[in-house]
């Protein structure tokens, strides 16, 4: 759906969308589990999320996500300290950002109102010589008022940091100031808030159907971004999403989003560029399986990326 559920999700992985979602959870407790690869499976990207009910009007969930590129080939050391070449030096190391999340949703006394707030640790690696930790935190928001959904999420409300430090070897040293690369220090990285909103309505055809629409903004105050609102203030990503449902069980979605002005490659002029989504879902009594297929990539290459989804539910013994 392009990532536009703000407003709907529902289910565990509200933890990732918008942890005030968690409360839709109807079970004791609710596992999820993804997994999709980008570019040819050179990027692989996986979620594992489980959500707790407290009691009749809290959630509490965890999430973790990693996404990485794994043995990609370290040519630093290629050349000897003779100046030969030896590819028996050529080594291996992974590129991989992990995030561990801890979620926490209420209703409120105002009915229709649900409020979320996620505490994340987020640690990124590259091989052995660099590494970070950093802290962030989000708050979120769901209403619903009938058959509308609306959702709110600052994301990295308190500006989410990254401590970078790096541990070279001599011999890298040496060969980053002979090729004329800058050598790294240890610094400090930061994600500036982001604002996610969301607006859909659930339609009800007869009895067996139903139709759910979502239009998404995401809202980023971090300069001037390609996208199709935008300012030295505030970059504007507006997408859309949609879900056909029957009898609850068979579900189909779509979507349409990253709206981008860019260059053809044969410099002819500006094109306007997009990211179509298309995907299915069954869901059997406590399990649910989907599957979805987005080009993440420019679309006349078609990188196509296979993204899969499994969530169960675990109720409590004699319920």
């Amino acid at each position: 759906m392009s990532g536009s559920v703000v407003g709907s999700t529902e289910d565990v992985t509200s933890g990732y969308w918008n942890p005030a979602g968690l409360n839709g959870i109807q079970s004791d407790m609710q596992v999820g589990l993804m997994h999709s690869e980008y570019f040819a499976g050179i990027a692989k990207f996986d979620y594992g999320s489980m959500a707790k009910r407290i009691d009749s009007s809290s959630v509490f969930g965890v999430s973790i996500v990693r996404f990485g590129i794994d043995d990609i080939p370290n040519t630093i050391e290629l050349i000897d300290p003779s100046g030969n070449i030896n590819y028996d030096r050529i080594s291996t190391f992974s590129a991989a950002d992990y995030a561990f999340m801890f979620h926490y949703a209420r209703k409120t006394a105002i009915p229709g109102l649900q409020l979320g707030a996620t505490a994340k640790i987020v640690h990124r690696r590259i091989g052995d010589f660099a590494r970070s930790w950093g802290f962030g935190i989000d708050v979120a928001a769901q209403y619903r008022k009938g058959d509308w959904r609306f959702g709110a999420v600052a994301r990295d409300i308190t500006t989410t940091f990254n401590a970078w430090s790096y541990s070279l070897s001599d011999e890298m040293i040496t060969t980053f100031l002979q090729t004329g690369n800058e050598i790294p220090t240890n610094s400090i990285e930061l994600t500036l808030p982001k604002l996610l909103l969301g607006a859909g309505r659930m339609f009800r055809i007869k009895e067996n159907f139903s139709v759910l629409g979502e239009f998404g903004f995401d809202c980023s105050f971090d300069g001037k971004r390609n996208t199709l609102i935008k300012s030295n203030f505030i970059s504007i990503d507006p997408h859309f999403g949609f879900e056909a449902g029957y009898k609850n069980i068979v579900f189909l979605r779509g979507g349409m989003g990253n709206v981008q002005r860019s260059m053809r490659i044969d410099q002819s002029g500006n094109e306007t560029t997009f990211q179509p989504n298309i995907g299915i879902g069954v869901r059997i009594k406590r399990f649910a399986i989907d599957y979805a297929l987005t080009d993440i990539g420019d679309q006349s290459v078609a990188q196509y990326s296979n993204v899969f989804s499994l969530r169960f539910d675990i109720h409590k013994a004699g319920s």
